[in-house]
């Protein structure tokens, strides 16, 4: 597992360090839900996506990755 190092200010740091302690887990991993929520994905979990909708839409390639990339985009824009 990769290590990161990020700055933040004081405020968000101690809201971010209270909000894992209420709920019982790690701040590594709620930046990580934070992360995945905002539609980050690995290389392999994009094509994964990719791949099941395919699957489901009968859709060529380029059409499954234009829904991807249009999906993602708009998750992102929340």
């Amino acid at each position: 597992m990769a290590r990161v190092t990020i700055n933040l200010p004081d405020e968000l740091h101690r809201a971010l360090k209270a909000a894992a302690a209420r709920r019982g887990r790690t701040i590594g991993s709620m930046v990580a839900e934070s992360l995945e929520a905002y539609g980050i994905k690995s290389r392999s979990d994009a094509a994964a996506l990719v791949e099941r909708a395919r699957t489901r839409a009968r859709l060529s390639e380029d059409e499954a990755l234009e829904l991807a990339i249009r999906e993602t985009s708009d998750h992102r824009s929340l």
